[in-house]
């Protein structure tokens, strides 16, 4: 896609460069600039944000004129928190957020419109080669050679999904997963144990461009890659909400978490699973969760389900996915997809070689 078609940011014909950056939660900046010589000329940044005292954008736009245009978005970022007076109040925006628009403008970070979406809709796949296509999906998009996808997940076996670093002998209770029939797999990323059987979950994984989450800390990575799904919930009467770092609530408590890995290829996976309709016995004798965990969690122990989104919804889950893949598509004019002979190839041989090993189950004991 040439610099000219990117929505998110644009080359002018006179050299001025345009960004734009709407905080989650908050205002609209804007940065018009051009590059002279390597280094960032006539900056203005702009919007519908909240500046106290006035003269601070002077200094805003002055810390940033004269940089190298390959600047970090953090070297960007503390540019501007060092210029800024010492009482001024930002409102809506933040250096940070600065930072991302002037990348956005130099084509050094990009935004949802930027690109072309894909969509893969469920089908059922064994546990080791849903976790094995996330390296290979993540792998691909990062080499360019897919378009960033949202891909939902389905199973038929049951299964716990462990956190890249979690140990297993920690996380399971071998006698219930033994009396269960539970298959057990380490995943890419990290984060806590997912209890999955065939229906109880709702689960996602966006493949996407590490440039989409350029000048982001991890904190504010998690609430912008979900902010699609935040408006899929409101959709279908349910109000959520991001408790940092990772878990997605609701005010009668917890609802889903998520994760993440970056790789070197310059992809990124960001997965999430929201409970549907969980029986809470299971789970208790397959996970060594405890009973602390799960009172901690917005459920008394004695519960026998963990249900929020069929409760909340009273949807079928095949409903609330199909919801979830509407707005989707509707937001980032994305296109259905689906998964390549190629893609799954590779994902068997990897299952093979690392997620349906030994070895790798029990890097981490």
């Amino acid at each position: 896609m040439s610099e000219q078609t990117h929505p998110g940011h644009h080359a002018a014909a006179n050299g001025r460069r345009h960004g734009e950056y709407k905080v989650p939660g908050g205002k609209l900046v804007v940065a018009d600039l051009r590059v002279a010589d390597g280094v960032l000329a006539d900056v203005s940044i702009s919007g519908d944000f909240f500046l106290e005292p006035d003269e601070a954008l002077v200094d805003i736009n002055r810390a940033l004129t004269g940089l190298p245009d390959t600047t970090p978005a953090a070297d960007l970022a503390a540019a501007v928190a060092a210029a800024l007076p010492e009482r001024a109040v930002l409102f809506g925006f933040s250096a940070d957020a600065v930072a991302v628009t002037v990348r956005r403008a130099l084509a050094k970070a990009t935004s949802w419109a930027d690109h072309q979406w894909d969509v893969i809709g469920p089908s059922v796949l064994p546990t080791e080669i849903n976790v094995a296509l996330d390296e290979v999906l993540t792998e691909e998009v990062g080499a360019g050679r897919r378009n960033p996808t949202l891909r939902f997940w389905d199973w038929q076996e049951p299964s716990v999904v462990i956190g890249s670093f979690q140990s297993v002998r920690n996380e399971v209770d071998p006698d219930g997963v033994a009396r269960h029939g539970i298959k057990v797999v380490r995943r890419i990323s990290g984060g806590g144990a997912m209890f999955m059987e065939a229906g109880n979950c709702i689960t996602y994984s966006l493949y996407v461009p590490q440039t989409l989450v350029d000048g982001l800390s991890f904190a504010d990575s998690y609430p912008f890659l979900d902010s699609w799904v935040m408006a899929a919930l409101e959709k279908i009467g349910v109000s959520a909400f991001y408790v940092p770092l990772n878990d997605i609530a609701t005010d009668q408590g917890k609802i889903g978490g998520a994760a993440q890995k970056r790789l070197a290829s310059g992809g990124m996976l960001h997965h999430v699973t929201m409970s549907y309709d969980i029986d809470a016995d299971k789970m208790v004798e397959v996970l060594r969760i405890g009973k602390e965990k799960l009172s901690d969690k917005g459920t008394r122990s004695a519960k026998k389900r963990v249900d929020p989104l069929r409760r909340q919804t009273g949807m079928a889950r095949t409903d609330i996915i199909g919801a979830m893949m509407d707005v989707f598509t509707g937001r980032y004019g994305a296109t259905p997809s689906r998964l390549t002979d190629a893609e799954l190839a590779s994902a068997r041989d990897r299952a093979a070689a690392k997620f349906g090993t030994e070895e790798w189950l029990h890097r981490v004991p």
